[in-house]
């Protein structure tokens, strides 16, 4: 039986939501910046593609470690601070030089204890809620605000000054998530009522694959995205840093819009069917974004998207990983959907995006919308789930 205990008393819902938002605060400064920051640096397309690629690609393998760790020792929370100071400072090599060995070097560091931090945070969330799992989306969101904030300001920022001073507001940012999460008390995971089973003949069941492969896909579709889409809108159509900013914070918007209805949208819905609607829509999104982008109505509808694409689709494959992945196993589970997924898809989205983007940024984005349209195929006809594993 799935956990049935109430939320703690003194549920600290600020404090867990502070850390939410300043850690996708970086994730809002390096998606949309860092490929423009390395540009400013004299690298090639495909040296953005392949730096990039190093930061979703450690994630393949650094999150599967910390997990097996901290389910382990139990450590949760000792493993996200000493993850977060040590990435701190080693970002902090990227002041140092920026030759481009180094910056393999240091990116690569930095990554694999970044990596260790969010999916243990996932589970530490989900203890805290107990049976009001569903209240998820309402934490997460300010993730999603704190996003939203570090591309607006950073765009306005860097209308004004050099796009070189994005590592100092990246610094200050890994700084805030290591001091927030000096603020939370550990909570211990609830053990699962069920008997006991092997995390390998968990991931081993069909429908876990076939989650396991259309998240992968998916992810792959958004690797173009997260690492060429400034590019796109600064060098094909000419739009400044702000309007860029702009157009990043609007699809945040909506994916905050979906986070505070999650709840309702749980309740009413099979996650099934919402990986389905999730998966189509995307696929039309790359499209638009990839030959109709000379109309602005049509990027402004695109990023409404982005609630789907990415806000549906996260709330709904947590809430698979939650109710499938009980007790001890709950950290590796989130790491590997989290390492297959935004490490491994991410990654060789980001690879396939850096050999096609010099020679046709729409045929990157038609890979992309084909990538996400097979994940739709693959979960038509394969992520059929249990009633326990969905409910």
């Amino acid at each position: 039986m799935p956990n049935t205990s109430a939320v703690p008393h003194s549920f600290p819902y600020w404090r867990l939501s502070s850390f939410y938002f300043f850690y996708f605060a970086v994730v809002g400064s390096l998606t949309p910046y860092w490929g423009v920051y390395l540009k400013s640096l004299g690298y090639s397309s495909k040296d953005v593609g392949f730096i990039t690629a190093i930061i979703l690609g450690t994630r393949i393998i650094a999150p599967n470690f910390w997990g097996w760790l901290a389910d382990k020792t139990q450590q949760r929370l000792r493993i996200i601070r000493q993850g977060s100071a040590i990435a701190c400072v080693c970002f902090a090599g990227v002041l140092i030089s920026h030759d481009y060995a180094w910056l393999v070097l240091v990116i690569s560091c930095y990554t694999f204890f970044w990596h260790a931090v969010l999916p243990q945070f996932e589970v530490i969330t989900l203890s805290y809620l107990g049976n009001q799992y569903q209240r998820y989306g309402q934490i997460r969101l300010w993730g999603s605000i704190g996003f939203m904030a570090a591309v607006v300001g950073l765009g306005l920022l860097f209308d004004f000054l050099p796009v070189r001073f994005l590592p100092l507001a990246i610094l200050s940012f890994l700084l805030l998530i290591f001091l927030s999460s000096l603020s939370l008390k550990a909570v211990p995971v609830a053990k699962s009522a069920e008997p006991s089973k092997g995390f390998f003949h968990l991931v081993a069941q069909p429908a876990i694959i076939c989650f396991l492969l259309a998240s992968f896909l998916l992810q792959l579709s958004h690797g173009p995205y997260y690492t060429f889409y400034s590019l796109y809108l600064q060098e094909g159509y000419g739009y400044s840093s702000t309007s860029t900013g702009l157009l990043w914070a609007l699809g945040v918007l909506a994916e905050v819009a979906i986070f505070l209805v999650m709840p309702k949208i749980m309740h009413r819905f099979d996650v099934r069917n919402l990986l389905l609607v999730t998966f189509f829509v995307t696929a039309c999104r790359w499209y638009l974004i990839g030959y109709c982008a000379q109309w602005l109505s049509v990027l402004l509808f695109a990023q409404l998207l982005h609630a789907v694409s990415f806000g549906i689709a996260h709330a709904a494959s947590i809430e698979i990983v939650r109710s499938h992945f009980k007790g001890a196993h709950q950290g590796q589970g989130q790491a590997l959907y989290s390492s297959l997924g935004f490490g491994a898809g991410g990654a060789l989205g980001a690879l396939i995006g850096g050999f096609l983007w010099d020679h046709s940024a729409s045929l990157t984005f038609l890979v992309a919308s084909l990538s996400s349209f097979a994940a739709f195929v693959i979960a038509f006809f394969g992520l059929h789930l249990k009633k326990s594993s969905a409910a």
